[in-house]
């Protein structure tokens, strides 16, 4: 099951444990440098408003509706980065997660298309609570290139640079937990309790319109960042129970006319962030 609360989803797997659950967080942050040098990780600014496109059937495309999920206005001047935290279950630790992240139908650790369930060689997935964000697409070792958001048919998204094709769009993230048995396995009961909930997002509302009404994710500027690899067997996760979100895109024209909110206002470039 996956709910939206406070523009946050949370994907719960209680029919595997009654206490799995990963809450996923789409944080706004500065777009740095597109100029081949690598940046540390600018500040976030707060969470993307999200809604559900089941909420407004009759103001969006059909497409949207067919794949449903949520909405998230973004635009050329910000970038994106996803932060995880997975629930912890009482004297044992934090439930694992392997959670596959996709722009567009193209996947943001492997570089490869989008196919269904996980796969290990070469690993197109992180595991939470090991990575507890990813910034944006995987490029080389050590190296990522951010999320940032080009038109849909303009040709500088991934997924038309790489099929050549602008039919998705958008973000899916796909999620799957830990065999219960497995992870009772892994993680027996000890004596102290050392509780972890979850951490609200600081919030700082900002945001800058894009002309085209759709949008997908493309590769921005370098920064640095390992992903983990995962440290399980392959055969720990449960893919028989993995559960899937669309994150459909819009710029600031559509999310008016779809929600009737205004989008968040203009976020400063990495310059006037400095000098402030």
């Amino acid at each position: 099951m996956i709910e939206l609360n406070n523009d946050k989803l949370y994907f719960t797997f209680s029919g595997v444990h009654p206490e799995a659950q990963l809450l996923i967080d789409l944080q706004r942050t500065l777009r740095i440098p597109d100029d081949d040098e690598t940046y540390p990780l600018p500040p976030g600014l707060g969470s993307f408003p999200l809604r559900h496109v089941d909420d407004f059937s009759e103001r969006v495309p059909s497409r949207w509706l067919q794949r449903g999920g949520v909405i998230l206005p973004m635009y050329q001047s910000e970038s994106m980065w996803i932060y995880f935290q997975s629930s912890y279950v009482d004297r044992r630790g934090q439930y694992p997660f392997a959670i596959k992240i996709a722009a567009g139908k193209v996947d943001a650790v492997s570089g490869e298309l989008w196919s269904d369930g996980l796969r290990r060689d070469p690993q197109g997935y992180v595991v939470a609570p090991e990575q507890p964000w990813l910034d944006g697409y995987c490029v080389k070792k050590g190296v990522i290139r951010q999320f940032v958001a080009m038109p849909l048919g303009s040709g500088l998204s991934a997924e038309e640079q790489i099929t050549g094709e602008a039919e998705y769009g958008g973000l899916q993230i796909e999620v799957f937990p830990m065999k219960r048995e497995v992870f009772e396995s892994r993680f027996p009961e000890h004596e102290q309790e050392d509780m972890i909930s979850y951490q609200a997002s600081s919030e700082f509302d900002m945001v800058m319109p894009c002309a085209a009404p759709e949008m997908g994710l493309a590769p921005g500027g370098q920064m640095k960042q390992e992903i983990v690899g995962d440290p399980y067997d392959f055969d720990d996760w449960d893919t028989e129970h993995g559960s899937r979100c669309f994150i459909h895109l819009a710029n600031s024209m559509i999310w008016r006319s779809v929600t009737g909110e205004e989008p968040p206002q203009v976020p400063p470039t990495a310059e006037e962030y400095s000098r402030s």
